[in-house]
């Protein structure tokens, strides 16, 4: 995934976008910031708090899988 940063001639602050490579946008800030920099380090910072979210959810679902391959393969 990537951040990006953007304004409009309507809204000529700067806001982030976090979207996947094939171009879909995941999330999207609802502050503005006053400079390009700004914005993409706080949409960089928001980008590690989901990179480290998934890497939880990862964790449990593997740990739980693992259990049930070990608990069916005992009885045999």
């Amino acid at each position: 995934m990537q951040v990006t940063a953007f304004s409009t001639s309507i809204r000529p602050e700067w806001r982030w976008r976090i979207c996947d490579y094939a171009g879909a946008m995941v999330e999207e800030s609802y502050n503005n910031f006053p400079t390009i920099a700004a914005a993409v380090a706080q949409g960089s910072a928001r980008l590690d708090e989901l990179d480290r979210e998934r890497v939880k959810e990862v964790g449990r679902s593997m740990a739980a899988r693992s259990y049930w391959t070990n608990t069916r393969l005992r009885g045999r």
